[in-house]
């Protein structure tokens, strides 16, 4: 066994807001200040959990660009429909992920699914940003809708289970494909459960509580409201116990070393080639949506 990680900070969400009207997010970063430490995620937003009353029309975000990373969407409670300008459309349902290349640019909206937005019920999604290195940010759009059955699961110990989303757990990988090395499990536990991860070193890692609480490496307590424990590049391995039924998201992955210039739905390298993603969607050279 590797070298304990060891727990650097933990933070919690910088800001509550609504993403259009579907989406009541708490964001645990960057509206905390935590920046390339977490690279190469530039964002995460924990929308929910929130019940919303049967409606005739679907809620969520209508057509906006983006390029220049990738937007990932885990689907906990409730569904997503997906559509963007490179003619990709889709629905994630509970354990489904979605994981969109924006690189040279999309325009997509997201929605409630139609089944839910008809019968209502809770929703509850993470979406994370995930930075493309310079050379893949002018690359061709790509999305990967992944189904709950393609996602292995892996026993970490005594009631706790891991959906390996991207990334390695011993033998098992993880049907996201990535850019650059990138670890991103959705963790499970009951009360009382406890169990080990093995993380590659020299990577950046988070270990995420969504709801309930857990104790990282036998000295770090999260609970109650969703938080974030940053761990340090060294060493690999670490350890996670519940006190109650727990929801954890780990994800880590290589540090992008480059510049980050961003602008709302854009994320590049420099001033310019934001002047120039600005000026591509307004000139329609991203797309639009029928």
């Amino acid at each position: 066994m590797s070298e304990m990680k060891q727990v650097l900070r933990v933070v919690g969400a910088g800001s509550q807001h609504w993403v259009g009207d579907g989406f009541p997010v708490r964001n645990l970063f960057p509206s905390n200040g935590v920046g390339a430490e977490i690279s190469p995620f530039l964002m995460l937003d924990y929308a929910g959990p929130k019940v919303f009353e049967p409606a005739t029309e679907p809620r969520g975000v209508d057509e906006h660009p983006h390029r220049g990373f990738e937007t990932v969407t885990i689907a906990y409670q409730g569904s997503v429909d997906h559509r963007d300008s490179a003619g990709n459309a889709g629905t994630i349902h509970p354990g489904d992920v979605q994981w969109m290349t924006a690189a040279s640019g999309v325009v997509h909206e997201e929605k409630h699914g139609q089944a839910f937005t008809a019968a209502g019920g809770t929703f509850e999604m993470v979406q994370l940003w995930v930075n493309l290195p310079a050379a893949f940010k002018m690359s061709k759009p790509r999305y990967q809708g992944i189904t709950s059955a393609q996602i292995p699961e892996v026993a970490l110990g005594t009631g706790a289970d891991a959906r390996l989303i991207a990334g390695e757990i011993g033998a098992a990988h993880g049907p996201a494909k990535t850019f650059t090395p990138v670890t991103l499990i959705d963790v499970r536990m009951a009360a009382g459960g406890a169990g080990t991860l093995e993380l590659p070193a020299g990577q950046n890692f988070g270990v995420v509580l969504l709801r309930g609480s857990v104790t990282v490496n036998g000295a770090t307590v999260m609970s109650g409201e969703p938080r974030m424990a940053l761990l340090s590049p060294g060493g690999g391995t670490v350890e996670l116990a519940a006190s109650e039924e727990s929801l954890v998201l780990v994800l880590g992955g290589a540090a992008i070393d480059e510049p980050v210039a961003s602008y709302g739905p854009f994320v590049m390298n420099t001033q310019a080639e934001l002047r120039q993603a600005v000026e591509d969607f307004r000139a329609g050279r991203m797309g639009r949506l029928a």
